[in-house]
């Protein structure tokens, strides 16, 4: 897949660049750029993060960074089986439990929700750091609602994390999934209270809180664009009207203006004609009375 002239590979993370180290020179680089492209593409154009990441895979399957890389272009692109293939992979050359979350979404994904809450009460959780329990929690209180346990989902999701003051990283979207499980067992009250807490936190727009809450609210939001189209049609179709209208009153002075030039046509003939009747009559009288005095002479 083509590599534009700007990615050099340099941009890739420290310690990804550290564990590409055991490459060649050349296949090193060729490697990093490719990563690169799966990040810098991930979140716009997925497919393309997933084809460069399969060229990475190819390149150099043995390098956990690598594998990682295509694991989650793989879980971008709905690819859960095989994500989890990668995300596995990965951990067995790592010994690390920070891929466990995901790992478990991606059971989710499978359609196996008891198989996340299994992997939720597991030793390997311990081992992760705040954000890593906090992505854990979310995964599991998504597993009870895929389950249909709303309740328990709500209760999941009350914690420390939830009740602090502070803003992390993750504490929009923690609020976030608060305020849907409480809309979706009808507490509307205290979700709209909720999503207006994780709209606070929301700095970097990692959700749709302010639209769910002016959703609400009762807000419409009209695409500016979409009604500035609609008004020209409307232009063009009373401009069309117009034209149209004129159109009409020009082809009626044309059939008034061709009816008149008929009529006009037809009464020169009209004269022409009676005025050659009255020659003729005129000369045959003559020709008469020639004749006449001829008979008397």
């Amino acid at each position: 897949m083509p590599i534009p002239e700007d990615v050099t590979g340099d941009e890739i993370d420290k310690d990804v660049r550290q564990e590409l180290q055991s490459l060649p020179k050349t296949l090193a680089e060729d490697v990093a750029k490719n990563l690169v492209m799966v990040a810098r593409l991930i979140d716009e154009d997925p497919e393309g993060a997933y084809g460069y990441s399969r060229v990475a895979l190819r390149l150099a399957s043995r390098v956990a960074a690598v594998r990682e890389a295509a694991g989650f272009a793989a879980y971008a692109t709905q690819k859960y089986s095989e994500a989890l293939a990668e995300f596995r992979a990965a951990r067995r050359m790592t010994g690390s439990a920070e891929l466990w979350p995901v790992m478990a979404d991606c059971e989710r994904g499978l359609g196996r929700p008891e198989k996340a809450l299994d992997m939720a009460g597991a030793p390997e959780v311990h081992k992760l750091d705040k954000a890593g329990q906090v992505e854990m929690r979310l995964v599991a209180a998504g597993a009870r609602r895929d389950m249909g346990q709303l309740d328990a989902a709500i209760v999941t999701l009350q914690s420390p994390e939830l009740a602090s003051n502070s803003v992390q990283p993750w504490t929009a979207r923690l609020r976030y999934a608060y305020a849907d499980a409480l809309l979706a067992v009808g507490r509307e009250n205290e979700a709209r209270e909720w999503f207006a807490k994780a709209v606070e936190a929301d700095r970097d727009g990692s959700t749709d809180a302010s639209d769910r809450l002016a959703e609400m609210d009762g807000v419409e939001f009209v695409d500016a664009l979409d009604e500035d189209e609609h008004e020209n049609e409307g232009e063009s179709g009373d401009q069309g009207a117009v034209e149209a209208a004129d159109g009409e009153d020009h082809d009626g002075e044309r059939e008034r203006s061709t009816d008149a030039t008929v009529t006009a046509d037809a009464t020169a003939d009209a004269d022409a004609t009676e005025a050659a009747d009255a020659a003729g009559t005129a000369d045959t009288t003559e020709a008469s009375d020639a004749t006449e005095s001829g008979d008397k002479d």
